[in-house]
């Protein structure tokens, strides 16, 4: 079954976006961003005016899917740190969990001082990412096991009759 996508809470969010500003200036990175592994963009810090962050974002998960192929036929269950060095730019991707951290750096940091930020930063939003999970099982289970609610959420579209689809369309 595909990944139904994470739930993402407010005050997660800004945690998240707090530790991905604290990284990106820590490990003097030109981007540092965070993708599902559907390929989502959750939250993007830096230089990124001139990036298609979408595409990129895409294309990352495409990549970390390709390499856990590669992992399964090695044997390994994922390769979880990725390293592309190019001329001019280089990227350091992390699995974190069900996300996917990305930092974009170029000469004026290098692969140990970004590998040494990313770990501290792995630690921090698999926590918050912990707390993210926590929240999503507590809000689906029945009444009296975690506070959650027994009813299904409803549809935004519940409360709409034929006669509502009438007027609109009609």
């Amino acid at each position: 079954m595909p990944d139904p996508g994470l739930i993402m809470y407010e005050e997660e969010f800004k945690q998240i976006d707090a530790e991905l500003h604290r990284l990106h200036q820590q490990a003097n990175a030109k981007v540092t961003f965070l993708v599902d592994k559907n390929g989502q963009l959750i939250a993007a810090v830096g230089e990124t005016e001139n990036l298609d962050t979408t595409s990129l974002a895409s294309l990352t998960a495409g990549n970390i899917a390709a390499t856990g192929g590669m992992a399964k036929l090695l044997g390994e269950k994922d390769f979880s740190i990725l390293f592309h060095e190019g001329e001019r730019d280089n990227i350091h991707i992390s699995l974190v969990g069900r996300v996917i951290l990305v930092v974009i750096f170029d000469q004026r940091s290098s692969l140990g001082l970004v590998r040494l930020r990313v770990k501290k930063s792995v630690e921090i939003l698999s926590q918050i990412l912990q707390r993210i999970l926590q929240k999503v099982d507590q809000a689906k289970a029945p009444s009296g096991t975690g506070g959650g609610n027994k009813e299904q959420p409803k549809s935004p579209f519940a409360e709409i009759t034929e006669d509502d689809i009438e007027k609109l369309f009609g």
